[in-house]
Order: C-alpha cells, then sequence, then structure tokens
C-alpha cells in the first residue's frame, strides 16, 4: 500500500522534501513506518526523537494501523474539530464565542479586542506575541511561520472550545500568522472575554501553553548570521513517539 508522507518544520530539512509517497505492506503501522524513514536518514536516527505523527490530520499512537492513501504527518515539537469553518472577516469574530484563523494577513489586534467585547463581559485579557529583534544574542531579522494547517485549525479549536468549558469564560478568540512576519509584527493574538478577571487570566495562560506545545506551527528564525528552525517544547506525554534507531549517533 502507498501512504503520503508529510514532513513540517526541520524534518523537511532531515528527508529533503516536502512530500513524499512511501509503499508499504499491508497491516503496517505508525512504527514501521518510523523505521523505514528512520533507515533513510542512517546515522542521524537522533533527528526523530521526540517527534509526534499524525494519521489523516488527527494525533496517532506508533501501534495505529494505516491504510492505503493516508496522509501522515511528521511533526517536530511545535515552537510554541469537527467541520468548523474558520473565521475570515472581522464580522465573522465578532458573532463567534470561539474565533479562531490562520492568516497571512497582519494581525490587526486593536480591532480584534474591540470585537470581543460585549456588556456582560467584566474583563478581557489579551495575549499579543510580536516578534522581537533578537533570540539569545543574535540579531533577528524576520521570521517564518509554517503550519499543517487543516491539523492546526482543528486543534485551534478544540482549545479554545475547552478553555470556555474549563474555565467558564464566555469567548475566545485565537488568530495565529503564518508566512513572513517582520519585527514588531504580532504572530499570535489570543483574546479571552469573561465577567470575571481571574477566569479570564487562567484561561489566556493556558490557551498559549498549552497551543505551543499541540499545535502543529513551526517557526524558522533568519538572523543577519544565517538561519535556524526554533527549538520546540516537547509534546504532551502520550503524543511524542521513540522510532527504533533514533538514539543513534
Amino acid at each position: 500500500m502507498r501512504v503520503r508522507v508529510l514532513p513540517f518544520g526541520v524534518s523537511k530539512d532531515w528527508l529533503g522534501a516536502a512530500e513524499t509517497t512511501v509503499e508499504l505492506p499491508e497491516g503496517a503501522s505508525v512504527a514501521d513506518l518510523l523505521e523505514l524513514v528512520t533507515a533513510r536518514v542512517a546515522g542521524r536516527g537522533d533527528v526523530l526523537r521526540g517527534i509526534a505523527v499524525s494519521v489523516n490530520a488527527e494525533y496517532a499512537p506508533a501501534g495505529h494501523l494505516l491504510r492505503e492513501g493516508d496522509e501522515v504527518g511528521l511533526l517536530p515539537p511545535v515552537s510554541g474539530g469537527g467541520t468548523t469553518r474558520p473565521a475570515k472577516t472581522l464580522d465573522e469574530f465578532m458573532d463567534r464565542p470561539t474565533a479562531i484563523a490562520l492568516t497571512r494577513e497582519r494581525i490587526d489586534a486593536e480591532k480584534l479586542v474591540a470585537a470581543a467585547k460585549r456588556g456582560e463581559d467584566g474583563a478581557v485579557v489579551v495575549f499579543d506575541g510580536i516578534v522581537r529583534n533578537n533570540t539569545r544574542g543574535r540579531q533577528t531579522l524576520h521570521l517564518d511561520y509554517e503550519a499543517y494547517e487543516e491539523m492546526a485549525l482543528k486543534q485551534m479549536k478544540a482549545l479554545a472550545v475547552e478553555a470556555r468549558e474549563r474555565f467558564g469564560v464566555r469567548a475566545v478568540t485565537l488568530v495565529h500568522r503564518l508566512g513572513r512576519l517582520q519585527v514588531g509584527e504580532t504572530s499570535v493574538l489570543i483574546v479571552v472575554a469573561s465577567a470575571h478577571r481571574g477566569a479570564a487570566f487562567e484561561a489566556c495562560r493556558w490557551v498559549i501553553d498549552t497551543l505551543k506545545k499541540t499545535v502543529p506551527i513551526w517557526k524558522k528564525e533568519t538572523f543577519v548570521d544565517g538561519e535556524v528552525w526554533a527549538d520546540g517544547e516537547p509534546f504532551p506525554e502520550g503524543l511524542a513517539l521513540e522510532p527504533e534507531g533514533s538514539h543513534e549517533r
């Protein structure tokens, strides 16, 4: 059988392709696929340590059995459901208790914060993540963000819904930029509206911390002296896989 393998982030550099088709025997699992991929990067098995794998835009364990035509994502740690369509305009954001979007346009934080407010709210808490001009002493020229978009939107929607249920807030807006960003531009905006400030603060912190660990978005940093894919935070327990041979040096 044939499956499509989609590497993201630094894994594209490992495999030298944005997409490839792999032949596997019937009954092969995610673990079998990872073993094959590890063999292709002989001598660099460590590059697959800590990755997660998706099958058809859903996280999958090592024992998941693959089928003809499956789309398998190789997901290095990220930088920082259903059929719901992401909001695309300000008017749509104003009418939704959970508004999520990926965009290649500049994020207008002021307008989105204003749109989130309602008369019943006692607090609106905002996280505005912006591109800074340096990382660990290296001068930053620009950042490039990429995502497994179908899966990222599902994960973002799930985060917004869970935040409302877990913390009892009224509304969550979550927008992330893709493509090239310049210093000072907003990369991610989270707006939480609630009757009470405590719940809004807690929900906003939880959303950004969880997004940085689970939503498949990756960041490449370009400095005056080179470029690098940003190290991601480890996946939560149960998502990261350890392919055979990944301890090779």
